[in-house]
């Protein structure tokens, strides 16, 4: 086949750009870290409540993705869905405004916009991952995939560096990276400029998402939505039996259930057990974002061209062994010690940024989560595509996400329960490490897919 125009290719590329401040701003930087440290009572209990926020989007997620996949099969059409799941991540995201800090009241509603934002962008993407075939010959899905999460990650820089600079605020001074109040007059010791994260993070998918509607080409209408629903169940029990039957998709499904739900926990955790550790605010985290996602959108672009040169499932590989080191090399860091053994002297309160060493070492591991996490996802989704049929890629996508969340409430649910078991943050986040290295056990099984 034919490579689509490039407006097409442009605009599937920015819907990554349009959804990553879901990742970047809410889920890790700094609507997280704030609500842990100033809407609950502890970071412990925060890191508790949101975990088990994002478990219960990843229930209804794995119980409900293939069937709707199957639907939008049916269907034909993708822009519709990526409409209507849309909608859910726009009020989901504004939602998040009313996160009072100090205000208990609020805790709940947040929590369950939280849930739907997060629904919202999953099936949104499950959509737009289902266009790639129709975009660039096979032998550049892997190119493709890596340029999309590259793209995201850039999102993702632009919207922090936007949010540190004019929005979030250091609880102590009320003042914005570059010491000013926060923009539009928001209010700081209300913490106004993080609560703004959520209607930022809303008003940022509207305009970004506008090229995706406009350029990339479509399905045709196939069969009308009440007998594509009843297809739909018939389908989806047919693709799962199908799924059992090619038992190299279906490895490769249980594989990425596993190491994706540990990446999800991860990125949901990472900002959170550096506020409780550190005591960093959303300046620090900022920053440390920015870095983070520097390397990531580098990552995602050398993995894509690897991917395309070695096969997806080196490059998984690759990267989930840097994911375990860099678990471990978290786990060893302390605010007063490193490599579990080694007493270092904390930093002065008053010294400048990551001042310590343990300051420094945490954000060191970071950058390398930074470089694993882009290739890991963008080899994922390109080698999906690659042992899929195309005739049924939105109900394999839709089997993707499931098992990407079949389990991924259960990363978050075991991080969140042994958190407020020990009330230690330490111990919740140590759990991540098994994720990894039984999908990367499990990914040994999966026979290379076709390039080409």
């Amino acid at each position: 086949m034919q490579q689509a125009p490039r407006r097409a290719i442009f605009g599937w590329v920015l819907f990554d750009w349009a959804c990553q401040p879901v990742a970047t701003l809410v889920t890790t930087f700094i609507y997280a870290p704030y609500f842990a440290s100033a809407v609950a009572n502890s970071p412990a209990e925060g890191q508790a409540l949101w975990g088990f926020a994002a478990a219960a989007a990843g229930i209804a997620i794995a119980l409900t993705s293939p069937f709707i996949g199957a639907i939008a099969d049916a269907t034909g059409p993708r822009k519709p869905w990526i409409a209507a799941f849309g909608v859910l991540l726009v009020f989901g995201s504004i939602g998040l405004w009313f996160g009072k800090p100090g205000d208990q009241s609020t805790i709940l509603f947040v929590l369950v916009c939280f849930a739907v934002l997060t629904i919202g962008m999953e099936f949104a993407t499950v959509f737009n991952n289902a266009m790639m075939p129709s975009l660039v010959p096979p032998n550049k899905i892997g190119w493709l995939s890596g340029l999309g999460w590259a793209t995201g990650y850039l999102g993702g820089l632009v919207s922090l560096a936007f949010a540190l600079l004019f929005l979030s605020t250091n609880p102590k001074t009320g003042l914005t990276l570059i010491g000013t109040p926060p923009a539009f007059g928001l209010d700081a010791t209300a913490r106004e400029g993080d609560r703004f994260i959520g209607p930022l993070t809303a008003i940022w998918f509207i305009v970004f998402v506008i090229p995706m509607f406009l350029f990339v080409p479509d399905k045709a209408k196939a069969m009308k939505l009440g007998p594509a629903v009843r297809h739909g169940f018939r389908t989806t029990l047919d693709t799962v039996r199908e799924a059992r039957k090619h038992k190299n998709i279906g490895t490769f499904l249980l594989a990425n259930m596993v190491y994706a739900d540990g990446l999800v926990a991860l990125f949901a955790f990472g900002g959170i057990y550096a506020a409780g550790t550190f005591g960093w605010g959303a300046i620090q985290l900022g920053i440390f974002g920015i870095l983070l996602t520097i390397t990531g959108t580098l990552g995602a672009l050398a993995g894509g061209r690897l991917d395309d040169k070695l096969g997806a499932k080196p490059v998984i590989l690759g990267s989930l062994v840097i994911l375990i080191v860099s678990v471990i090399a978290i786990l060893s860091i302390d605010r007063d010690r490193i490599f579990f053994f080694f007493p270092v002297t904390p930093a002065d309160p008053h010294a400048g940024l990551f001042a310590s060493i343990p300051e420094k070492l945490y954000v060191a591991i970071g950058l390398f989560i930074g470089i694993a996490a882009g290739p890991l996802q963008a080899a994922s989704r390109a080698l999906l595509v690659r042992l899929a049929p195309r005739e049924q890629l939105a109900q394999f996508f839709g089997l993707f996400a499931l098992s990407g969340k079949l389990t991924s409430f259960m990363g978050p649910f075991l991080v969140a329960t042994v958190t407020a078991l020990t009330l230690n943050q330490k111990a919740g986040v140590s759990v991540l490490v098994l994720f990894f290295v039984a999908g990367g056990l499990l990914l040994l099984r999966v026979a290379p897919a076709r390039k080409t």
